[in-house]
């Protein structure tokens, strides 16, 4: 037997007895779980490691998180400790580290059921501890799960057989099955019959070691394992079902693409496919890496001057193991993982989809008419004040043979409140509605307004208007109703409106419906509550609602700060936060630096109104205010009733950074009244022309990023909107139809979405087209990492199919 062998061996019965002493070194540097289990791996090092990222910021991060921060507060006041991560690095630190305590907590969870049945070996332990995905956590328990059949290894050392193989590799010339022989007793009755359950307790054996497992895995990452998929010969599916699908799947009937190289969105459309029974799909490891892999197993497996029967022993076992144990836990391994990252990766495209939706900037100071597109029950129509208030509701036939009239009854609608903006929702009839809209503006029905319309995203707007919130924000108005609501207030502020709505609800991803919920929800409400936090909530005029997605916050304290707002009047300052039951110390730290207290909404806050929602507001936006007239105030509000109102409280700086911007501006003999005024920036540029902002931080002892957060602060301007970055709505006056495309036409559009195969545009014609990832050029972003929801471009058609309703782009600029 060879060196490595023989270590093995001798390595095993040395951790059974080492086990208790490995735990009490370990459990220093990995939390223990609810059990007591301590893992044999460092959390920050796993990290690290998976994510190309430095072990101490890994650790930084793992503390921050289990104190309590949010993402949003690491990422605009932590970055010190972050190395200026940004919220999306640290979403994705966050995601691992939870994935790594749910390691932890099923460790426990495995630990306590095989000790429950009396079967936990050292050697078994240590694997546990030293596990790190669930994956191989599954593949340890498989064989202890309650009802499930015990292994054949399982039953060989049952039959006594574990000593004889363990000593077969040890001592191969002391192995004499013909001593082993049992009459009567199954599993001993002949030669083969023992030679059987010792090949089973050394392919176990193998399966479960850590450098022949590593070997396999190093050797099937350097091969050409590839995904491959072909059409199923199952008939369980109807024919008509059958050659639907043929347009879906047809690139897949004979599919096959290196493991490496397949992309995200393949796995899950190959997936979704298997699923409806149209796919077969196998994961196809080489016969060269098989040979290579039991290559190895026999030098590090075999004895030197084995007896021939030994060695023949063995080396069916090794042939076992890889056939029966590892190559099957390899492409469960595989498809696993190929469909953890497909998830992983569409939810990160949903994300930033939502994202760029979320903070399109608002449009300010118009009235709008919502329009909810129909068919049978009509168009139902919206307008809304600048300020989001409903001004008039209405329904209107614009397909049938009562357009004309209706033409009439829009008009006088538009002219009566001066409205020349229309929002178009793009479900059912919006391509018919907009033909209406776009040929009587080009006909001058509208005249002298100068109409103009804009086509909205109104995914999730009618599971909005039936909703426990849309009735107590609405309840006189008819659902249908509601949604047109929703539509206008879309166009007038996106933030605001869209975070009444599940994220999930608003249909801006790719294969979203194949993804774990869980996931799904967490990181998409990430997203909610970092745009909410990024842009701001002014807390006099905000709604329950927006509060409830601020970071820090939940459902329960946005309703405790609501209802002391209505007790006790307009918060003065951030520091009122503080007395408001339910708020402790870690919730203020972590909310504080995103709530402005504006002193004009102040005031315009105690205005009384008939609609809860009409109160909502981001930052800087002075949208429907209707906070409830104050009732009395407590002795508590009379004794702060002294407190001032202080000009930092309208900036991102955080009240824990107070100190150091008053020394900043002391030094620069600046004053809080100069705050984002030009005045102000000509001094703060004026004292970093004599010295950088490394500089000014070491001198006034704070980080780099803490001191050019200030600086910012200060200067930004007091309604600076973070949205007013991304690009406006796209207003339009006219159409064209799909027939009308020819290739080598030149238009421009609006990106509506973005997948890992390429990114969707509106271009017009009541079809999205494609740009195709293939046809999306770095040198046209003009540098910008990848388009987005929102972008305009302009671009080239490159196909038309109409029977198919598929159109080919080419991304020729993006339009600043």
């Amino acid at each position: 037997m060879n060196c490595s062998a023989i270590r093995t061996v001798k390595a095993t019965a040395q951790e059974e007895m080492a086990t208790t002493k490995q735990r009490e070194a370990t459990a220093s540097t990995t939390p223990s779980s609810s059990a007591g289990v301590a893992m044999m791996w460092d959390a920050a090092n796993v990290l690290a490691e998976r994510l190309d990222i430095d072990p101490c910021i890994a650790a930084n991060i793992i503390e921050l998180l289990d104190e309590g921060c949010t993402i949003p507060f690491i990422a605009r006041y932590r970055k010190e400790k972050t190395g200026n991560m940004e919220a999306e690095q640290l979403r994705e630190v966050q995601a691992a580290y939870e994935e790594l305590k749910g390691v932890q907590t099923k460790a426990a969870t495995v630990v306590k059921q095989v000790e429950k049945q009396g079967k936990m070996t050292d050697g078994l332990l240590a694997a546990i501890r030293r596990s790190t995905t669930i994956e191989e956590l599954d593949h340890l328990y498989a064989p202890y799960k309650v009802g499930s059949k015990a292994t054949l290894a399982e039953r060989a050392r049952q039959l006594g057989l574990d000593s004889p193989a363990r000593n077969l590799l040890s001592q191969p010339h002391s192995y004499r099955p013909e001593q082993l022989l049992r009459p009567g007793q199954e599993g001993r009755q002949s030669i083969e019959e023992v030679d059987r359950g010792v090949q089973h307790i050394i392919a176990d054996m193998v399966s479960k070691d850590k450098e022949t497992m590593d070997t396999i895995r190093a050797m099937c990452k350097s091969g050409h394992v590839t995904l491959e998929s072909t059409k199923s010969k199952s008939t369980a599916k109807k024919e008509k079902e059958q050659e639907k699908a043929n347009n879906k799947y047809e690139q897949y009937y004979t599919f096959s693409c290196p493991i490496k190289y397949i992309r995200p969105h393949q796995v899950l459309a190959i997936n979704r496919g298997e699923s409806q029974k149209i796919l077969s799909v196998k994961v196809n490891i080489p016969d060269n890496v098989k040979m290579r892999f039991l290559a190895f197993c026999e030098r590090r497996w075999i004895p030197r001057n084995a007896p021939q029967h030994v060695e023949g022993v063995i080396r069916k076992a090794l042939e076992d193991a890889y056939s029966r144990l590892i190559q099957p836990l390899m492409v469960r391994h595989y498809r696993a993982d190929l469909t953890k990252t497909a998830e992983k990766q569409s939810a990160a495209v949903f994300s930033q989809n939502l994202q760029r939706l979320l903070l399109q900037p608002p449009v300010r100071g118009r009235v709008v008419l919502g329009v909810d597109p129909g068919y049978r029950h009509g168009c139902k129509l919206a307008v809304t004040s600048p300020t989001g208030q409903i001004l008039h509701t209405d329904v209107v036939y614009l397909h049938d043979n009562r357009a004309l009239r209706e033409a009439d009854r829009v008009k006088q609608i538009l002219l009566t409140h001066r409205c020349h903006t229309v929002a178009i929702g793009n479900g059912t009839a919006c391509r018919e509605t907009e033909a209406f809209f776009s040929d009587h503006i080009q006909r001058g029905t509208f005249r002298p307004l100068d109409v103009v319309y804009c086509i909205v995203n109104e995914s999730g707007a009618s599971i909005y208007s039936v909703s426990e919130e849309a009735k107590k924000e609405m309840p006189d108005l008819d659902p249908n109703l509601r949604s047109a609501v929703s539509i206008a207030r879309r166009l007038q502020d996106p933030l605001v409106e869209l975070v009444k709505i599940e994220p999930k609800n608003i249909g801006v991803g790719m294969y979203q419906h194949d993804v774990s919920e869980s996931m799904l929800k967490t990181a998409l409400d990430g997203v909610v509550e970092e745009c909410v936090s990024f842009v701001g909530v002014d807390i006099n005029v905000c709604s329950e609602i927006l509060l409830r997605r601020l970071a820090g916050l939940n459902a329960n304290k946005a309703k405790k700060i609501v209802e002391w707002r209505e007790a006790n009047g307009s918060f003065i300052n951030r520091e009122q936060l503080r007395s408001v039951k339910g708020l402790g110390p870690k919730t203020f730290e972590q909310c504080a630096g995103f709530i402005r207290i504006n002193p004009i909404s102040i005031n315009s806050s105690a205005k009384s109104s008939t609609e809860e929602e009409q109160a909502v507001n981001t930052a800087q936006g002075r949208k429907r205010k209707a906070a409830a007239e104050p009732k009395r105030k407590t002795k508590k509000a009379k004794t702060e009733a002294n407190l001032t109102l202080n000009p930092l409280d309208m900036t991102c700086i955080h009240p824990e950074s107070y100190t150091i911007a008053l020394q900043f501006l002391d030094r620069i003999s600046g004053s809080l009244d100069e705050l984002g005024q030009q005045n102000m920036r000509t001094k703060v540029q004026a004292a970093l022309k004599k010295q950088n902002v490394e500089g000014l931080a070491a001198e006034l002892k704070c980080g780099t990023p803490t001191m050019q957060l200030i600086i910012d602060g200060l200067q930004q301007p007091l309604d600076y909107d973070i949205r007013a970055e991304f690009e406006k709505p796209l207003f339009k006056k006219g159409l064209v139809s799909m027939g009308d495309l020819k290739a080598g036409t030149t238009l421009t559009g609006r990106v509506t979405n973005l997948t890992d195969f390429g990114a969707f545009v509106d271009i017009g014609v009541g079809k999205d087209g494609l740009i195709h990832r293939s046809k999306i050029r770095t040198d046209r972003l003009k540098g910008k990492k990848s388009l987005g929801p929102g972008d305009k471009v302009e671009v080239k058609v490159l196909n038309v199919d109409q029977s198919r309703g598929r159109i080919g782009l080419e991304l020729l600029t993006l339009i600043s």
